[in-house]
């Protein structure tokens, strides 16, 4: 019988680095100001720790917030992990209509969020027990309680809850557990070579596990700095690489395209050491422009219910292998399901099955839930479709339930939206598979233009033909201002499957 993997005290880096290195700069709040050393974040985790002591909060109990990237979040991230209870950073986008449904799953034991946002909290759960960030913590923490030993913690106690957003029913809260969040960092340092000298802007909304857990925790273990910025804009993140000495950053290839378009690109950057580039395929263009500007460039991979960093490559082999994402990270195993339920061969698409521990706990109160998420076996199912060439390197093909099926062929949508983003114009391309009556399936592609761009199917389709087969080649393209999103973000497919051309034009 296995037996879980004990804390007698968690594994918090704060404890650390306040020991050995305590001016050392943990966090730098960018949109608020204010530089926190380790010695200084850990003691603003303690005073935390005290308010949700004093509110009886400790082992299993949660602490949702509806903030923005701010400093107090990292402490009660800390505060959280030292009670034993669990964080549920909120996505402040979402209506109360929205967030209510998520706060009567989650049921969390306390709320604290910014005084913009209390109005939407009131409407969402209006019986929870609310601190306001702005007007009733300073006070809360100036108040001081008498200090506590840490509660002693299993590995697979919750430490983040993160509520992923699917296109249909409630969104499913994903139980973050101490070991994800400690192997995950431990693998990402390993890997990804990350040092104390590493500084990493965070701008990815910290509801989000790309937020904390693909720069963010993995520095604070190594002794790193995070610097938080409370949104993305081209300019203020390239000042921050300016002005902070930022070394990694993590980007989406949208905001890749709009640094490139800032009169801060190109600039010299003489401490920094990559960008990563994750959240959907970066079009080969978009890659050789950042490394045309001197910079170096990678494409990572990552789910909220495993790592989020998953894969390792080096700029070298970034640059030889096109797309690839790398070989797996330490202690993360890999194997590709075909279609027939067996192992897929080398250049077989299948769909990425992971085991390790940096894979989640499962999902809040859904055991049904959870259970799907797994193989009989105890693989976690990605849902993503991927090729491992000869030599063990793995290249993403995109959601296995996206993928059409054109005349007998296999169309993976991400192949198709890479290609039309390389055409001279488009800023974003989406393409869904549409029911056709002589080819079964046809990809149906929605593009936005880039500022000032004036765009034509004829035209776009026409760059199509020159990068893809003809059976993958959407049959309508279609101009829209924006693409219609998911609560995460995420493009929401099913709404534009069921745009009726007329309204998409």
């Amino acid at each position: 019988m296995m037996h879980p993997l004990h804390f007698p005290r968690r594994p918090d880096p704060l404890r650390y680095w306040r020991r050995v290195a305590p001016d050392r700069i943990a966090l730098v709040d960018r949109a608020r100001g204010g530089r926190q050393s380790y010695a200084q974040l850990d003691a603003a985790a303690d005073r935390w720790a005290g308010v949700l002591r004093g509110r009886g909060i400790g082992r299993g109990g949660i602490v949702a917030a509806l903030a923005g990237n701010r400093r107090e979040l990292a402490e009660l991230f800390f505060a959280c992990g030292r009670v034993g209870a669990a964080l549920l950073p909120l996505n402040w986008r979402l209506s109360a209509a929205e967030l209510g449904p998520i706060l009567a799953d989650a049921r969390p034991d306390l709320l604290i969020g910014e005084s913009r946002f209390h109005e939407k909290a009131e409407g969402a759960a209006a019986d929870s027990t609310w601190i306001d960030l702005d007007d009733d913590a300073p006070r809360l923490l100036a108040a001081g309680f008498p200090s506590a030993e840490d509660v002693e913690v299993d590995a697979d106690d919750p430490l983040l809850i993160l509520y992923t957003s699917g296109s249909t029913g409630t969104p499913k809260g994903a139980v973050l557990p101490h070991r994800q969040i400690l192997w995950n960092a431990i693998a990402t340092a390993t890997a990804w070579e990350l040092t104390a000298e590493d500084v990493a802007p965070v701008s990815t909304p910290l509801f989000h596990t790309g937020g904390w857990n693909v720069f963010a925790t993995p520095l604070w273990h190594r002794g790193g700095t995070v610097v938080l910025l409370d949104g993305f804009d081209a300019d203020g993140f390239l000042a921050a690489f300016e002005e902070e000495g930022c070394t990694v950053a993590l980007t989406v290839p949208t905001q890749l395209m709009l640094m490139t378009e800032s009169p801060r690109w190109g600039r010299p950057l003489p401490r920094l050491r990559r960008f990563v580039s994750g959240g959907a395929p970066c079009p080969a263009s978009l890659a050789a422009r950042v490394r045309e500007a001197g910079y170096t460039f990678r494409e990572g991979y990552g789910l909220t219910e495993c790592g989020p960093n998953c894969f390792a490559i080096s700029d070298d082999e970034a640059v030889r292998r096109p797309g690839s994402v790398g070989w797996p990270v330490p202690f993360l195993q890999m194997r590709l399901e075909a279609e027939d339920g067996g192992e897929a061969e080398a250049g077989e698409p299948g769909e990425l099955l992971l085991r390790g521990p940096q894979v989640f706990a499962g999902y809040l109160r859904t055991p049904q839930r959870t259970a799907e998420a797994f193989t009989a076996d105890g693989w976690l199912r990605t849902g993503d479709l991927a090729v491992r060439d000869a030599d063990g390197a793995y290249r993403i093909c995109g959601r296995r339930k996206e993928m059409y099926i054109s005349g007998g062929e296999n169309v993976f949508p991400a192949e198709v939206e890479t290609a039309l983003c390389d055409c001279p114009g488009v800023a974003e391309a989406v393409v869904v598979g549409v029911p056709d009556d002589r080819w079964g399936e046809v990809g149906r592609a929605f593009v936005v233009p880039r500022e000032g761009a004036m765009l034509a199917e004829a035209e776009v389709r026409a760059h199509a033909r020159t990068r893809l087969a003809g059976y993958k080649v959407p049959k309508a393209v279609f101009i829209l201002p924006e693409i219609p999103r998911l609560g995460s973000g995420k493009p929401d497919r099913r709404a534009l499957a069921a745009l009726e051309p007329a309204a998409a034009t």
